[in-house]
């Protein structure tokens, strides 16, 4: 038999067979709790290329990790044995031409979000999925993760956004899904079958997207709470008045707020009143002629007047508006300066939002009394990143992280919720997807892997149990 690390470095040449030290930029997860250095890694720039690395894989024998940006907070891209390789869609970066008068782009994994956002701004079009991470997330990750961010309540999430794909499969082959349309019902769905499925059913290497119009004028508020049933109801009315030109509805808390202000001094709150709550409110809209800042003036004063905002502010200038986003943009770092922390990537029906924070609130405080909660996120769509901080003093959590994990999932799951709303299970949800989840859904998730992937070499200990 070809020794495969050889096979693997005649087919991609130096600039896409790295080894050794060359590995240390891939290794490790991005919050470099994961990771041992791999076989090596694959860096192909072309779809046959991909194709030749996974024969060679599968034929050895050899796992295979998809890696796009290697942003995600599961450790789903990076190789946890050392006989792993990885492979990178980092080279293969091509934006193509979009397709104005259909509104979809075709662009290959390795694309880097911004990238494609910097490349659609001369064309009067937008791709709508922004998140936290868009300088280093890749395309391909986004679909392996089914990616959702700040505009997922009015334009979906990835799987809402991906018309097409184009597929290494496990043994080599390449499904050519490329269509770009978006009514196709001959048969099973299969794009939305690779939307969310991490890795462990092929690898990703090109896209259809859909696009939209930009934005020609937007109306932006941050608007102040004294708790957060009083958002959640003032959310439900701005909803039924704004409709369809509202497209962010970013929440954050009180403690959010002060590590932010805290840690990065240079923030500062709009304007003086204090709250339990925040919410940023945007509107925005492709046509100059829809009043939008009549119609967000008239929901804030009605808040007010129903006594369930406190305080608030419009954005009067672009530069206001940023400065609104990077208060909310900036609630991981401001939890990150104050040291231990622990994340939740939580789910609700949007109504549920002010009781799943409170009843979780006080599942934590049973378990570790004093326990800091910073709950922030999207209400749009009622994702929660109900993230914790030590009690005040102390620098950890006393090995009770994990038992806080479960009953934060658990009281999501009873509400109709999930516990991995954005991030996916990757190798670290897999234990808890197995305790909360029926064995009817983990088992079809396994027979699923089984029947594409019967070698068990796309990313084994993914998503499934390698075991099950």
């Amino acid at each position: 038999m070809t020794d495969p690390v050889a096979a693997l470095s005649g087919l991609l040449g130096g600039k896409g067979w790295l080894s050794g030290d060359d590995t240390a930029p891939y290794r490790r997860d991005w919050l470099d709790r994961y990771g041992v250095a791999p076989l090596g890694v694959a860096r192909p720039a072309t779809t046959a290329e991909v194709a030749g690395v996974v024969r060679i894989c599968r034929e050895a024998g050899i796992a295979l990790v998809p890696q796009g940006g290697n942003t995600g907070l599961c450790a789903a891209a990076v190789a946890a044995r050392p006989d792993a390789v990885i492979l990178s869609l980092a080279r293969m970066n091509a934006v193509g031409a979009p397709d104005r008068d259909s509104g979809t782009i075709l662009v290959e994994a390795g694309v880097v979000l911004a990238a494609l956002h910097e490349a659609l701004e001369p064309h009067g079009l937008i791709f709508p999925l922004h998140l936290g991470a868009e300088g280093s997330a890749r395309i391909g990750g986004l679909v392996g993760t089914n990616a959702g961010g700040s505009h997922a309540s009015r334009y979906g999430m990835m799987s809402d956004l991906v018309l097409g794909l184009e597929v290494v499969l496990p043994d080599g082959a390449v499904w050519d899904g490329l269509r770009a349309v978006q009514k196709d019902n001959a048969g099973y769905p299969l794009r939305k079958l690779f939307c969310g499925s991490e890795g462990t059913l092929g690898v990703v290497t090109r896209t259809v997207l859909r696009l939209f119009p930009a934005p020609k004028q937007r109306a932006t508020a941050l608007l102040a709470f004294p708790d957060l049933a009083s958002m959640v109801a003032f959310g439900t009315f701005l909803r039924e008045e704004a409709g369809e030109f509202l497209s962010g509805l970013e929440f954050f808390s009180g403690l959010g707020m002060s590590l932010v202000t805290k840690h990065l001094p240079e923030i500062v709150l709009p304007f003086e009143t204090r709250g339990a709550a925040y919410l940023l409110v945007e509107l925005a809209s492709s046509s100059r002629h829809v009043p939008l800042d009549d119609i967000l003036a008239f929901t804030l004063e009605k808040g007010m007047e129903d006594g369930l905002v406190g305080d608030g502010a419009l954005a009067m200038s672009e530069t206001q508006r940023a400065h609104f986003w990077r208060l909310r943009e900036e609630q991981p770092e401001g939890q990150r300066l104050e040291g231990a922390q622990l994340k939740h990537d939580i789910a609700v029906p949007p109504g549920a939002i002010a009781r799943f924070v409170e009843a979780g609130a006080a599942l934590c405080e049973g378990i570790l009394p004093g326990v800091r909660i910073n709950p922030f996120g999207h209400l749009g769509d009622g994702n929660i990143h109900y993230n914790l901080s030590p009690p005040e003093g102390r620098d950890g959590f006393e090995g009770k992280g994990p038992q806080i994990g479960e009953a934060l999932a658990r009281l999501a799951t009873g509400m109709g919720g999930s516990f991995a709303a954005e991030h996916g299970l990757g190798r670290t949800k897999i234990a808890l997807a197995d305790a909360i989840r029926s064995p009817q859904e983990r088992a079809l998730m396994a027979r699923l892997k089984a029947a594409v992937d019967p070698s068990g070499t796309m990313n084994p200990g993914v998503l499934v149990d390698a075991a099950e």
